[in-house]
């Protein structure tokens, strides 16, 4: 079973949770900001994904913007990143999914592709 973090008057969430059930993909749906990923948990993931650590980071958000974020992540460790990103799950891009072998962050069809595999 795959975990969905999502936020539920996203825009984008919406579409994904409606591809997944189309395509008859069984998930578990947790809300992103009443149950905010911890940062054991963004640290497993972010390893598992492969992707860059920025990937995790919601950079379209407004709290991504009011705390200057683009200018401030490239000074700041992985841990201290990783425990930012575990205060606020605004500050978490979504949806964000955690299966079995691996993680997407945000919703490209053409990823969510290998979901059916």
């Amino acid at each position: 079973m795959i975990l969905v973090l999502e936020y539920p008057k996203c825009s984008t969430c919406k579409k994904a949770l409606s591809w997944l059930k189309e395509n008859n993909i069984a998930f578990e749906d947790r809300h992103i900001v009443e149950q905010n990923p911890s940062v054991e948990e963004l640290t497993q993931w972010y390893h598992k994904s492969g992707l860059p650590l920025k990937k995790f980071f919601n950079t379209s958000g407004n709290l991504y913007k009011e705390l200057g974020l683009k200018d401030k992540l490239p000074a700041m460790s992985e841990q201290e990143q990783l425990e930012l990103l575990a205060t606020n799950g605004m500050l978490v891009k979504r949806p964000l999914v955690v299966g079995e072998n691996f993680v997407l962050t945000g919703f490209k069809e053409a990823e969510w592709e290998q979901l059916k595999g």
